[in-house]
């Protein structure tokens, strides 16, 4: 039988090179629209993180004109610019991201969700006519209830989740967080910095096996009518490309 020419055609390089261009402007109009929500958090901040870069920049060609190691020191300076650049944009953009969502309903579980790893993030397990409610993640440190909203609203439902969950996850750590600013509470900005610090004790194999069960759970949401926001809308920084 004839085999089909055009199904296996190979692209040509003009064709590689546009696709190439495609790519590329995303990019470009990611990091325009990153720099726009960075500027509307902190005017100062693209001042600071181009500033620094130049200033490394500076250094390394002045050092290197007055010793006489231009050649070498010029493009290590301009390469340390360029990381100082990526570095001060991505932690910016990340601190832009929480300003933006901070004391949003679901901003606890949208963290979760943007978070490279072996993370479940099941939204709105459960909750009350206060707008208290309580996601929960799964991951190697075990299960993590995450509340968000008042201090004595959480307690009973975190405590109430975490017995359901402890019937049938044997021996998992079970561990309590509650998201906010007041006492005993965890703030948005540590949330993330506080799950990747607890210890992992479950394996990949375990975490499966944990998820496929709590699954089968039922939900117990009593919140009020309407979407619970589950991810954040801020577009990650590009991340510098490494060999």
């Amino acid at each position: 039988m004839a085999k089909n020419a055009g199904s296996a055609r190979t692209p040509t390089q003009a064709e590689r090179k546009a696709a190439a261009d495609v790519a590329s402007a995303g990019r470009l109009r990611q990091i325009r629209m990153v720099a726009g929500i960075i500027r509307k958090s902190n005017p100062k901040a693209l001042p600071i993180v181009f500033g620094a870069a130049a200033g490394v920049i500076i250094v390394f060609v002045v050092v290197g004109l007055l010793t006489g190691l231009a050649a070498l020191l010029i493009p290590l300076g301009v390469m340390l610019g360029i990381l100082t650049t990526t570095i001060l944009f991505g932690r910016f953009a990340q601190s832009a991201q929480y300003a933006a969502i901070e004391g949003q309903p679901g901003a606890a579980v949208a963290i979760v969700q943007s978070m490279r790893g072996n993370w479940t993030a099941t939204p709105a397990v459960a909750a009350n006519r206060n707008l208290d409610v309580v996601h929960r993640v799964v991951g190697k440190p075990g299960v993590i209830l995450i509340g968000e909203g008042s201090p004595s609203g959480l307690a009973p439902l975190l405590g109430s989740e975490k017995r359901k969950i402890a019937r049938i996850a044997y021996g998992v750590p079970i561990t309590e967080l509650q998201v906010g600013e007041e006492q005993g509470q965890t703030s948005i900005r540590a949330l993330q910095r506080t799950l990747l610090r607890m210890p992992r004790t479950l394996k990949p194999a375990k975490v499966r096996e944990l998820n496929e069960r709590l699954k089968a759970l039922p939900q117990s949401l009593q919140a009020p009518r309407g979407p619970l926001p589950t991810r954040g809308r801020m577009p990650r920084p590009p991340r510098p490309r490494t060999r």
